[in-house]
C-alpha cells in the first residue's frame, strides 16, 4: 500500500501531472484526486458500479451519496445541510406506535 496525498492507494493507478494540475485516476478511469496550481484540490471515491459515493474538496465542501441495487441514489447528505434519504427504513411495532401515537394490533391472516 502507498499513501500519495493523503489517499491510501492499493493497487494499480494512473497518475497523470500537467503543468497546472495534478490527476490520479483508479483503474476504472475514475478521477479520484485533483489538484492544481492554486491550491485547490478534490477528492472522489466510487462503489465498485462506479457511483460516486464520496466527494470532498479544499473548500470545506463534502457530500455523500448511497445508491441501491438499480444504481439509484437513494441517500445524500453534504456539507450544505442538504439531506435527501430515500431509503427504505424497518421499524419495529413499538417505532411505529411511537411515530403515529397509539398502540396497533397485527391481525393474523
Amino acid at each position: 500500500m502507498m499513501k500519495l496525498k493523503g489517499i491510501e492507494l492499493e493497487g494499480t493507478y494512473k497518475v497523470v501531472y500537467y503543468a497546472t494540475s495534478f490527476v490520479i485516476l483508479d483503474e476504472k478511469g475514475n478521477r479520484i484526486y485533483f489538484e492544481d496550481n492554486n491550491g485547490y484540490w478534490s477528492k472522489k471515491e466510487y462503489d465498485k458500479k462506479g457511483n460516486r459515493i464520496y466527494f470532498e474538496d479544499s473548500e470545506s465542501y463534502w457530500a455523500k451519496s448511497e445508491y441501491n441495487e438499480e444504481d439509484k441514489r437513494i441517500y445524500f447528505e453534504d456539507s450544505d445541510g442538504e439531506i435527501i434519504d430515500e431509503r427504505v427504513k424497518e421499524l419495529s411495532i413499538e417505532e411505529i406506535e411511537k411515530l403515529l401515537g397509539y398502540k396497533i394490533k397485527i391481525k393474523g391472516e
